[in-house]
């Protein structure tokens, strides 16, 4: 259960806020900035509520302490009307949100919750390991380096510039958009997010700028433009490195002069909005080759954040497979604990092209496919682990999973999936057979194991559907094969196991 230390010298208000969130939170109580920074250095806190006048040692004098000691931990500031003045000055110096004396129950559980919610974005970014470049040194944050992760968004989120995040596809760069989106200032506003690579050039500025009625063929009515939409929130603007030259140059006027013209309109529009973008392109290379303008280059990287690719710090990779187990344990109702150590071999060789998204996908690919509590090596894509040499293949008898006399020649079983071998190279086997059938013969002047082992592989499948009347569990159960292993190996050669079943 999250933890909340409620401090105010008021312990009638303290109660109110024990009434508030006792039901969904564990709650503490201090009495004063100095108590509660013992109980803060003691214990791990989610969530402060603060009072602004204390005793001993004030509101705005414990924020900084508290941010200083752990910057991951999310205050609200709780204070009478005639102090607002002073609340507005915490949440410039990190206190995520303040709410007016007497406390409305029902408000203060929904901005209980929008604050957990935003540190657990922060979190995520921790897990991707962003890189912070500023005054020409680099702060690298990751999964063993949380502080430093915190400290980039929360410096990110006090301050209003634009901000330039670069990656490769899938290292997560929106989700750093929206964490410091949801922990700055204009957490109460609209996160707008636009892909600038799924956008017709001819279109690229009426969708940012709108257009007035007839402004262009196919005008047939007026409509607002993404920055008019997410006026006083942020504009996320995903593949930068794909906008038009001539677009590039009416974004830098709007950052420069935070005005705009809707297409066709005589008027310009005031902009409140603060621009993330991000790209996984070389833009120096492209300022080079005359493909993007250096003065807009300079004006968004500002503060530049990189995130490495997964392969790059792969040692964050448990971490990472840990914190999707829970997320789809929770998807998909399921009580999975750990990942075979011969799986997590192969997740750990893998080089992952496609980075922390990949990652996701397929470890969501093995919770479907997975019925036990442990994700094995027969739950993971064909995809990954023929990248990394790996072949689970069939020998000739199920039954026996005793190392053979001639170890030379056939590889050891020990359950439903091979264990991996110490050579992370060794292949690993998977027997079945259909008693008493003689699937396939070997013929031509051809002698090539892989293919004649993927000829028996569906041969074989085709041939129990057909026995089983296509019924999955009855095929796996009767023929001696996983299920995963079925199901995957029906995907694998598209086999349609609905061609098989009895005509109703």
């Amino acid at each position: 259960m999250l933890k909340v230390l409620v401090v105010d010298d008021d312990a009638g208000l303290r109660f109110s806020v024990r009434e508030a969130l006792g039901e969904k939170f564990e709650i503490v109580e201090a009495q004063d900035g100095l108590e509660a920074m013992e109980k803060i250095k003691s214990t791990n806190f989610d969530l402060v509520t603060l009072d602004v006048d204390m005793p001993r040692l004030t509101g705005l004098e414990a924020l900084k302490l508290i941010k200083e000691h752990d910057p991951s931990i999310q205050v609200i500031v709780l204070t009478a009307h005639a102090n607002i003045d002073d609340a507005v000055i915490a949440v410039k110096e990190g206190a995520y949100n303040y709410m007016s004396k007497p406390v409305r129950a029902d408000e203060l559980r929904d901005l209980a919750d929008r604050a957990l919610k935003a540190r657990s974005l922060i979190s995520n970014i921790a897990a991707s390991a962003p890189v912070l470049t500023e005054a020409g040194r680099k702060i690298i944050g990751s999964s063993s380096e949380m502080q430093k992760v915190f400290n980039i968004i929360n410096r990110l989120s006090k301050v209003d510039t634009p901000v330039l995040i670069r990656g490769a596809s899938g290292t997560g760069k929106e989700l750093v958009a929206r964490a410091i989106h949801y922990n700055s200032s204009r957490k109460d506003g609209k996160f707008v997010a636009i892909n600038c690579s799924a956008i017709p050039e001819n279109l690229f500025e009426s969708e940012l700028f709108g257009h007035e009625k007839g402004s262009f063929t196919g005008a047939h009515e007026r409509k607002i433009g993404k920055f008019q939409y997410a006026e006083g929130g942020t504009l996320f603007l995903d593949e930068l490195g794909e906008m038009p030259v001539t677009m590039q140059v009416k974004l830098l006027r709007v950052l420069q002069e935070k005005t705009f013209t809707p297409v066709g309109a005589n008027r310009e529009i005031e902009s409140n909005v603060r621009v993330i973008a991000a790209t996984n392109r070389n833009l120096e290379q492209m300022i080079k080759d005359g493909r993007f303008r250096e003065d807009l280059y300079y004006r968004l990287n500002v503060v530049p954040i990189y995130l490495p690719s997964l392969a790059e710090r792969i040692n964050d990779l448990e971490n990472l497979v840990n914190s999707f187990i829970k997320k789809f344990n929770s998807a998909h109702s399921k009580r999975v604990t750990s990942v075979a150590p011969d799986a997590m071999a192969v997740l750990k060789k893998y080089t992952w092209p496609g980075n922390i998204r990949e990652l996701e996908n397929v470890i969501e690919h093995a919770f479907i496919l997975e019925n036990g509590s442990t994700l094995t090596l027969s739950s993971l894509p064909e995809s990954v682990l023929s990248a990394v040499g790996v072949a689970l293949r069939w020998d000739e008898s199920p039954q026996s999973m005793d190392t053979p006399a001639n170890a030379d020649d056939m590889g050891a079983d020990s359950g439903d999936d091979a264990d991996f071998d110490s050579d992370e190279d060794a292949d690993l086997e998977i027997s079945a057979e259909l008693a008493g059938d003689s699937l396939i013969s070997i013929g031509g002047d051809t002698l090539d194991f892989n293919k004649h082992k993927e000829a028996f592989e569906r041969e074989f499948i085709v041939k129990a559907l057909k026995t089983f009347k296509g019924r999955i569990n009855q095929t796996a159960l009767h023929a001696n094969i996983p299920k995963k292993t079925l199901l995957r190996k029906i995907e694998k050669y598209g086999i349609n196991a609905r061609d098989y079943t009895e005509p109703k």
